[in-house]
């Protein structure tokens, strides 16, 4: 177990959040010799890695609530396969694509489709919104680990958002499912926005372009036209799932709901997959409510709650009414290329976020 026996006010953000996802992929099966992991995470956090927790951190990351440049996930799909996921931001880089540089060859990364839209979202003037590039780092027992990237559309500033997908999309041989999305995602105006584009980075027939659309105070009803446009959703589905996650219909006025999009080579203008991302820590007084309400999703839709609470157990050993934020988002896929639920969890490297008041005399949460 990486870092188990520095105490924690001694830990570096590498040794913290290393120890976190080595148990974590252990907790899915991985052989223990496994190391690959730990070397990416590593790369990606590079010698600000070796900053300890116990200060403030070099770069205050907007990849977490706590400003940590990590976050984890489970995606869970039907056939059984679970997947650990890390979310990251390379913060001691002096340039955004400095870790992908080290380690394209190595892990025979395909970077032409970055290559063909990097002067639009990777700018030489300065960044406008969150952040430039993050990295998804997807780990598989006994598989060579897959990376994608995240690339913010607002770099240039707002107004430019919708210019920058549309060219992006004629770039990538998709443009035709620009108006599409616009019609289908983007209806109401300034409360719906592009918020992340997205490239996996490997040579498989299923390798996607994903496109993040961020919903204001949006009601139920309107996540559910954003779905219309993959065949295969089902509106029953996202309305259960917004209720007992969310515990309610609309309007979720706190953190904005998010739709994505997924296009695969061939698939001209029709994605073949959406999901919908709820930030539950938003919608929950603390942890435990997260986990509960979790908990009756998973076994709505026949996962193993065990998981979850393995993956729990491998994040933290805190009491969760003691805070809220670990459980961070869930998100529901759905679609041509399979369906499944994700749960993101936070590393609370920094910071655990107080608990809001519960609510009183059995109203429910």
């Amino acid at each position: 177990m990486v870092g188990a026996s520095v105490s924690v006010a001694d830990m570096s953000i590498y040794t913290h959040t290393g120890g976190q996802l080595d148990r974590l992929c252990r907790a899915v099966g991985f052989d223990p010799a496994e190391r690959r992991h730990l070397d990416l995470l590593r790369r990606l956090l590079g010698p600000a890695g070796e900053m300890s927790i116990s200060e403030p951190p070099p770069v205050a990351s907007n990849v977490a609530d706590d400003t940590s440049p990590i976050e984890f996930s489970l995606a869970m799909d039907q056939r059984g396969e679970c997947v650990v996921r890390l979310l990251g931001e390379a913060i001691g880089s002096t340039g955004p694509r400095d870790f992908l540089d080290q380690v394209a060859a190595e892990y025979g990364l395909v970077t032409d489709r970055l290559d063909a839209v990097a002067d639009l979202f990777l700018p030489h003037e300065e960044r406008q919104g969150p952040f430039t590039l993050w990295y998804s780092l997807i780990f598989r027992p006994g598989r060579t680990p897959r990376i994608k990237v995240y690339l913010n559309p607002q770099i240039s500033g707002p107004a430019m958002a919708d210019s920058l997908v549309s060219e992006g999309f004629r770039r990538l041989g998709i443009d035709r499912a620009f108006e599409a999305v616009i019609e289908h995602g983007l209806r109401r105006g300034e409360r719906d926005n592009f918020a992340f584009f997205a490239l996996d980075l490997d040579d498989d027939p299923l390798s996607r372009v994903k496109v993040y659309i961020a919903h204001d105070a949006a009601e139920s009803e309107d996540v559910e036209r954003a779905a219309e446009l993959v065949a295969g959703t089902d509106p029953a589905v996202i309305r259960e799932f917004l209720a007992v996650l969310g515990g309610r219909k609309g309007p979720f006025d706190g953190r904005p709901l998010v739709s994505s999009y997924s296009f695969v080579e061939g698939s001209g203008a029709k994605p073949g997959n959406y999901s919908l991302y709820l930030p539950i820590r938003s919608y929950v007084p603390d942890d435990a409510v997260a986990r509960a309400r979790v908990q009756a999703m998973l076994a709505q839709l026949d996962f193993d709650g065990n998981i979850l609470d393995n993956a729990l157990g491998a994040i933290t050993q805190r009491p969760l009414r003691d805070g809220v934020g670990l459980l961070a988002h869930v998100s529901l896929k759905m679609g041509e290329f399979g369906s499944g639920i994700s749960v993101y969890l936070s590393s609370e490297a920094y910071q655990v976020l107080p608990p809001r008041q519960r609510p009183i005399l059995g109203v429910p949460s």
